[in-house]
């Protein structure tokens, strides 16, 4: 008679159902993730993440996937955790205009959260496909770091079809520029020295031009295009939604922010998702890439207070089945624990974080006690055959945990035995 198992319920199902993947590098075969094809069927948008940004083996893994998706199952657009705005020239820079040399220039100033790569493997790709890849930003401007990205061509198309308002947008317009930094860490405590009245007129002019734009859809349409007015009221909801983060990190970092403040920023990344899908072709599959705080599918709470209802939830309530979000974590190994250091460019400093053993309930002490390496789990299918009591309850984040029910906030996890802080990051 075979001993009893020692593992837990679910570990016990994972040595069962996880699969095993061969390697990490990007360039090797890819028939190893066919298992993975089979995972998210046919799921319109599947959300790749990552429990921290800057780390190596989740970079590789990402591309891999990419990769994949696009050779083999069909998929033709890459959303990225990327300012709205600032995707339309990366979109034409992979679709072959300019120089591939002109790439660094279109990233200066953003943090180095892991484009480059996956840009410069769809711009080859691009050259000989029957049906080129595209790319879409979703991000608020800067990631919530400045408001010119989306102001400066706002006010270039109002200079064309409703000069007459050009002093709002102007006057908001200087506001920013006195405190835009490369990131929110950087742009929110310097709005929060700004002067009330000043805050206060940010807020107003945007406002009132976001209630203009909306109220004279039709004449700004007659004076231009659809198209145009529809990217340009997107822009201007990117700065809206900006403007609030300032608000909400500032508050955040002062303790005291109000409950799921920061929440203003995951509905305008899930909207922006879905902008782009409506203006897509019927049946465009879309790969999406951000952290796993954004991608999952239940609110984010840290110490019993709620924080977020992220990005993820908002596009399951929305797309049901056809959003398909899966998680990369790491079993051990290192990560990059950002630390906020208003003397640095982005406003945080990197420290190269040693992880602990995976803590007991965790997704990760699941994958450690089924002896799996780097594998990959359908939690689709887990969570029909596997008790709730018996769900891991949380899942990591930097070199922390987050508490929340894994089995209902991803439809996949992917994990790598170790990781590693990347070595060539210029901060």
């Amino acid at each position: 008679m075979p001993a009893p198992s020692r593992l837990s319920p679910f570990a016990d199902w994972l040595r069962g159902h996880a699969v095993p993947l061969t390697h990490l590098d990007p360039a090797a075969p890819i028939d190893d993730l066919e298992p993975l094809g089979e995972i998210i069927g046919d799921a319109r948008v599947v959300a790749i993440g990552e429990h921290s940004h800057f780390v190596d083996e989740f970079d590789s893994l990402r591309r891999r996937i990419l990769r994949y998706l696009v050779e083999r199952r069909g998929f033709t657009v890459l959303a990225f955790e990327y300012g709205f705005s600032e995707g339309f020239p990366l979109d034409a820079w992979v679709r072959g205009e300019g120089t591939d040399d002109d790439l660094s220039a279109h990233l200066a100033g953003s943090v180095p959260i892991g484009l480059d790569g996956p840009l410069r493997w769809i711009r080859r790709h691009n050259r000989t496909a029957a049906r080129p890849v595209r790319f879409a930003g979703i991000d608020i401007p800067m990631a919530g770091g400045s408001l010119i990205p989306a102001l400066t061509p706002v006010a270039d198309y109002l200079r064309r079809i409703d000069p007459e308002t050009l002093p709002m947008i102007e006057a908001a317009t200087r506001i920013a520029e006195s405190f835009a930094g490369h990131s929110a860490a950087a742009a929110a405590p310097a709005w929060a020295r700004l002067a009330t009245t000043e805050q206060d007129a940010l807020s107003a002019n945007l406002g009132r031009l976001l209630l203009r734009f909306r109220a004279v859809e039709a004449l700004y349409v007659s004076r231009s295009d659809q198209r145009s007015y529809d990217v340009a009221v997107r822009r201007l909801e990117g700065a809206c939604h900006g403007d609030y983060t300032f608000r909400a990190m500032a508050d955040l970092f002062a303790g005291r922010g109000l409950a799921a403040d920061t929440s203003s920023r995951e509905v305008y990344l899930a909207g922006s998702v879905r902008w782009h899908l409506e203006r897509l072709e019927p049946g465009t599959r879309v790969v999406l890439v951000a952290h796993n705080a954004h991608i999952q599918k239940v609110p984010i709470a840290f110490n019993g207070q709620l924080t977020a209802f992220p990005m993820g939830q908002h596009l399951h309530n929305a797309l049901g089945d056809d959003y398909f979000a899966l998680a990369l974590t790491s079993r051990t190994g290192h990560t990059a624990e950002m630390r906020r250091d208003e003397r640095t460019t982005f406003g945080f400093a990197v420290d190269d974080t040693a992880l602990g053993p995976p803590e007991s309930g965790s997704i990760e002490a699941a994958f450690a006690g089924a002896d799996l390496g780097l594998s990959v789990a359908d939690l689709r299918r887990a969570r029909r055959e596997v008790p709730g009591t018996a769900s891991p309850d949380r899942i990591r984040m930097q070199s922390t945990y987050l508490h929340t029910p894994v089995l209902d906030a991803f439809d996949g996890v992917l994990t790598t035995p170790r990781s590693t802080i990347a070595d060539d990051l210029h901060l």
